[in-house]
C-alpha cells in the first residue's frame, strides 16, 4: 500500500497540487486526504476518485508483464519476442490475448 500512495503522492505534486486542491478534485477534505497520502487505507472507489481527480487510472498489472509495463512507462525499448505470422492474426483479433497468463 506505501507504493501506492507514494505514487499517489508524487502524481499530485506532478500536477502542481496541493493536498488542499483535492478536496475541489475529489470532495474529501485536506485532513481526510493528507491522512489517506500518509497512512491511508483507502477504499477501492475513493481510490478511484482520487484517481479521475489526478488524471490517473488504476490498472492490475500481471507480474510476469510489469517490467515491459515499466519499461514502455520510462520510454524504453523493451525487448519483446517477434509474433509468429500465425499468432499476429489471432492477435489482431483478441489483442488481450493471454495479458493475464492464463489463456489455454
Amino acid at each position: 500500500m506505501k507504493v501506492l500512495l507514494d505514487q499517489l503522492k508524487k502524481r499530485r505534486i506532478q500536477l502542481g497540487l496541493k493536498q488542499h486542491d483535492m478536496m475541489l478534485r475529489v470532495g474529501i477534505s485536506r485532513q481526510q486526504y493528507q491522512n489517506l497520502e500518509s497512512k491511508g487505507n483507502p477504499r477501492l472507489d475513493t481510490l478511484e476518485l482520487i484517481a479521475k481527480g489526478l488524471k490517473s487510472e488504476i490498472l492490475l498489472i500481471p507480474q510476469e508483464k510489469l517490467n515491459v509495463v515499466k519499461a514502455v512507462l520510462k520510454g524504453e525499448t523493451f525487448n519483446i519476442q517477434p509474433v509468429k505470422a500465425e499468432e499476429e492474426k489471432h492477435l489482431s483479433d483478441d489483442p488481450w490475448q493471454d495479458l493475464l497468463g492464463d489463456d489455454e
